[in-house]
């Protein structure tokens, strides 16, 4: 099979893990659920947006990475901020959680049609953060033996019996999504 692939690259990625709501410590999760990839459809192709399926214009994606930063994120608790006054001492809703970041990630999507790469590539996209800009690269023609060379990440789609659960799909009145995760090769990258 044919794909056309945009790589996306940037300084710093997080994917927010779906069990992490509001732990103190949590790193980021290193592969694209199927929600994820659908949000990320409905971001670059605005059409898509009524369609409930999902899944449709992006055929495969890869992730690979440099390392994990440790960085410093100040949070407040639902409803926004809050302060009390104890015995003449200050106290807020407000508290330090640290999140594991991806350090230069590659993401690869591989689409089916020129038109959807060529339209991907003239646009920003993000993990899971705003914040977390990544970048489009050019398009690139490969072979389906060519792609699975990549190094990096893939969640393939599973059920129950032959996957684990990933979270709950936003776009799915929160059915479970499984999937079953694809190592290829070296997917933490050293560039030196």
């Amino acid at each position: 099979m044919q794909y056309y692939v945009v790589k996306y690259s940037g300084p710093f990625g997080f994917i927010k893990p779906w069990t992490a709501v509001r732990d103190s410590e949590t790193f980021s999760q290193q592969f694209l659920t199927p929600s994820i990839v659908e949000g990320m459809e409905k971001k670059l192709f605005p059409e898509l947006l009524e369609e409930t399926n999902g899944g449709t214009v992006i055929c495969r994606h890869r992730l690979n990475y440099c390392g994990v930063d440790i960085q410093l994120e100040r949070t407040w608790s639902k409803g926004g901020f809050k302060y009390t006054k104890e015995k003449g001492i200050y106290k807020s809703n407000q508290s330090t959680i640290k999140r594991g970041v991806l350090l230069m990630p590659h993401l690869y999507l591989a689409f089916d049609e020129r038109t959807y790469a060529e339209r991907a590539s003239q646009q920003t996209i993000c993990l899971c953060r705003n914040e977390d800009l990544l970048f489009p690269d050019e398009v690139k023609e490969m072979q389906e033996a060519e792609f699975n060379g990549i190094n990096g990440f893939e969640l393939e789609p599973a059920d129950a019996d032959t996957g684990f659960k990933v979270g709950h799909n936003r776009f799915a009145e929160g059915r479970s999504m499984y999937g079953r995760l694809v190592i290829t090769g070296y997917p933490i990258r050293n560039e030196g």
